[in-house]
């Protein structure tokens, strides 16, 4: 779809070390009328120009975020700057009239090659335009790791932030990859990634609706 970025500042808390939420009750079926997202903007180094996708899903209940340069990297042949990558979205969800929404879940995938004694980081946090509640949410990896990975994030129903029935704000969603080299071997390369050049490596947002 397009490209996008929000603005703001708000503070990454620390979650890995929570107890998990109870799961969201599946609440009302998804409206039969589409949802559509659009994006305002996007910026960036994890997503720059033309390389971050949003589509909705078929059933309603879900939209996927496609990166196909999200990588954080250190060691031979990184800059001193690909230690850090992050993307930051503004989108515009349209939804069916009389249904309101909340994100209820969400998955992470990427690819991790650390090295023994690096490490990563991959935090996310996303709120509406205008409200103060903001839901976050951090994993950490520990070398030596080589392969896929997939975190997921699920809020449990008292805790899901709907927007308000009848406004329209903007959806933003920040993700942030940062890679430590630590006392690992500094002429390896280590980077932790959600790049899907492949097409599978995603990040999917389930959505929770409810009616106004």
């Amino acid at each position: 779809m397009f490209k996008i970025f929000a603005t703001g500042t708000a503070m990454l808390a620390y979650l890995a070390a929570c107890p998990a939420p109870a799961a969201a009750s599946p609440g009302p079926p998804a409206p039969q009328d589409r949802m559509s997202i659009s994006v305002v903007s996007a910026n960036g180094s994890g997503c720059p120009l033309g390389t971050a996708d949003v589509t909705v899903s078929p059933d309603n209940k879900a939209f996927t975020v496609t990166y196909s340069a999200f990588t954080a990297q250190v060691g031979a042949g990184a800059k001193a700057i690909d230690f850090r990558k992050n993307c930051q979205m503004a989108l515009s969800v349209d939804v069916p009239e009389g249904f309101t929404y909340a994100i209820a879940r969400t998955d992470y995938r990427g690819f991790a090659r650390l090295e023994r004694g690096a490490s990563g980081l991959q935090a996310a946090f996303y709120y509406f335009q205008g409200e103060p509640r903001t839901t976050a949410t951090r994993h950490n990896f520990t070398g030596p790791a080589d392969g896929d990975w997939q975190r997921t994030d699920t809020i449990g129903i008292s805790s899901l932030s709907f927007l308000p029935c009848g406004e329209r704000r903007y959806l933003n969603v920040n993700t942030e990859l940062r890679v430590n080299a630590g006392t690992s071997n500094r002429k390896a390369t280590s980077f932790l990634t959600m790049d899907s050049t492949d097409g599978n490596l995603d990040t999917v947002y389930h959505v929770a609706w409810k009616k106004c």
